[in-house]
C-alpha cells in the first residue's frame, strides 16, 4: 500500500510539475485551493478549523481522499485563529468570535476617522521606512494589546509578543509533517512551498482599507505606487526565504 501511494503521488509529481512547465502532462492536472471547503465535507465549522490548525490539516486529507486531487495546500484555510487573538488584532474577523462559527475569517474595514489603521497623509512615513513605520505606527493601531513607543510596558504588550511568536511557530513548524502525511496517505502532492504577496494587498486588507486604497488610487495614486515599490523588495525576502530549495514547487 505504501509503494503504491508512493507510486501515485510521483505519477501526480510529474503530471503537476509538466503543467507548471508550460509541457503537456498525461492528463490535466487538478489543484484546488480550496480552504473553508474542507469543513464542508469533513464536518467540521468553520471556527474549527480556523482555530485547531491540526483539524484543518485533516479536513484537507480528507477531501484529497474523496476527491483523488493530485495537488493542493495543506491548509489553505488562511488564518490561524490563535494568532489574532494573541495578538489582539483589530482588522481579521475570526469565525465563531463575534459571527457565525459557519462563515470563513473575514478582514474588518478600518474606521474611517482618527482611529485608521494608516491615515492617507502617513504614505511618506511608510516609504521612508516600512519595518519603522509598521512596528512603531501601525502595530499599536492595530492591537489591542500592543503599547505605543515611549509608553509604559504591559503584561498584555509583553505577552502578545511572546505568544504571537509562538503561536505562529508552532503553526509553521506543523507544515512538514502535514506534507509528509499528506504524501503518504493520500498521494497528494503540496502545491506550492512559497508566497509572495502583492503590496496592493496589503495596503488594502492591513493599511487603508478598501474604502481608502480606492480613494488613494484616485487622489494620490504616485503615493500608493512609492508605497507598493517600498514594500515590495520586503515581500521578495518573504518569497525567497519560503522558497523550495529544489525548485520542484512553486
Amino acid at each position: 500500500m505504501a509503494q503504491d501511494m508512493e507510486a501515485l503521488y510521483q505519477q501526480r509529481l510529474k503530471r503537476y510539475t509538466t503543467a507548471l512547465h508550460k509541457g503537456k502532462p498525461d492528463m490535466v492536472p487538478i489543484r484546488p485551493f480550496v480552504a473553508e471547503f474542507i469543513c464542508n465535507v469533513s464536518g467540521h465549522t468553520c471556527q474549527e478549523v480556523t482555530q485547531d490548525f491540526n483539524l484543518a490539516f485533516e479536513a484537507t486529507r480528507i477531501c484529497c481522499k474523496k476527491f483523488d486531487w493530485d495537488a493542493t495546500v495543506p491548509n489553505m484555510v488562511y488564518l490561524y485563529g490563535t494568532v489574532p487573538q494573541v495578538v489582539g488584532l483589530k482588522y481579521y474577523g475570526v469565525p465563531g468570535v463575534g459571527f457565525s462559527p459557519n462563515v470563513g475569517f473575514n478582514y474588518i474595514e478600518p474606521p474611517e476617522d482618527s482611529a485608521s489603521f494608516m491615515q492617507p497623509d502617513e504614505y511618506d512615513a511608510l516609504i521612508a521606512d516600512p519595518t519603522g513605520y509598521l512596528f512603531n505606527t501601525w502595530l499599536p493601531r492595530v492591537s489591542t494589546d500592543v503599547v505605543k513607543p515611549g509608553q509604559p510596558a504591559t503584561v498584555r504588550n509583553n505577552l502578545a509578543f511572546l505568544k504571537g511568536g509562538m503561536a505562529v511557530m508552532n503553526y509553521f513548524c506543523a507544515f512538514p509533517g502535514a506534507i509528509e502525511r499528506l504524501r503518504k496517505e493520500t498521494g497528494t502532492v503540496s502545491a506550492i512551498a512559497g508566497i509572495l504577496k502583492a503590496p496592493l494587498d496589503i495596503l488594502a486588507d492591513k493599511l487603508r482599507g478598501y474604502i481608502g486604497l480606492c480613494m488613494d488610487l484616485m487622489e494620490q495614486p504616485d503615493k500608493v505606487l512609492a508605497a507598493c515599490e517600498a514594500l515590495q523588495p520586503h515581500m521578495f525576502q518573504i518569497a525567497l526565504s519560503s522558497a523550495d530549495p529544489t525548485k520542484t514547487l512553486p
